[in-house]
């Protein structure tokens, strides 16, 4: 299920694949945030699938570049996030290899016309769902499952002396989290404010980053 933070639903993909071990991709109501659905391959030995091609996922409009993979391990109810950079903004492409996240993004640039929104989806081991994050987003997952292992690619590299944080709970955004018994570290829960934060957002542009 896709969530998001004005309805439970999201309008079916983009017309045209590109060949026909291409993807599906599914615009979310935040329009630079994706939903992919690689195409998978079973038989009685399990499954392939592609979770990355360069001149595919850039014909669907994710950039041609990532240079840095991360890879997380987390057990139930841990909640990561809000994060983002500031002057080294990350655009993310994430995918769950073991397990359940609801992952989500949050249009933090201001002067956008989705400024606060947050859109969500569930990524797990079965559905094979990735979600592609552009730079001027936060993002933040909890997991679902008894562990999760994510994966995502960045297009920027992670500079610690730029990261910036904004609480979980934000009322001003409103994310529908499930009802767990959350594990959040220490860093996390000293997040700020989404308003307190006014001189360390990313600004909105019409033209493509």
């Amino acid at each position: 299920m896709v969530y998001n933070g004005r309805a439970t639903r999201v309008t079916e993909g983009r017309e045209g694949a590109v060949t026909p071990i291409s993807m599906k991709v599914i615009p979310s109501e935040l329009p630079e945030v994706l939903f992919i659905e690689p195409k998978v391959y079973h038989d009685e030995r399990g499954f392939f699938l592609e979770s990355y091609h360069a001149q595919r996922y850039a014909k669907h409009g994710l950039p041609e570049q990532f240079v840095q993979d991360n890879s997380s391990q987390s057990r139930r109810g841990v909640l990561r996030g809000l994060h983002y950079q500031f002057r080294k903004p990350q655009g993310k492409l994430v995918q769950v290899v073991r397990g359940e996240v609801l992952d989500v993004a949050v249009d933090i640039r201001t002067g956008s016309p989705n400024f606060c929104r947050w859109v969500g989806a569930v990524l797990s081991e079965e559905n094979h769902r990735q979600i592609y994050i552009p730079p001027g987003f936060a993002h933040g997952y909890c997991v679902l499952s008894e562990s999760a292992d994510l994966l995502y690619k960045c297009t920027e590299y992670y500079d610690a002396a730029d990261e910036l944080g904004i609480i979980w709970n934000d009322p001003d955004i409103g994310i529908k989290w499930p009802s767990l018994e959350f594990l959040i570290s220490e860093k996390d829960q000293q997040n700020s404010h989404l308003q307190d934060l006014e001189q360390q957002l990313p600004v909105y542009s019409k033209e493509p980053s």
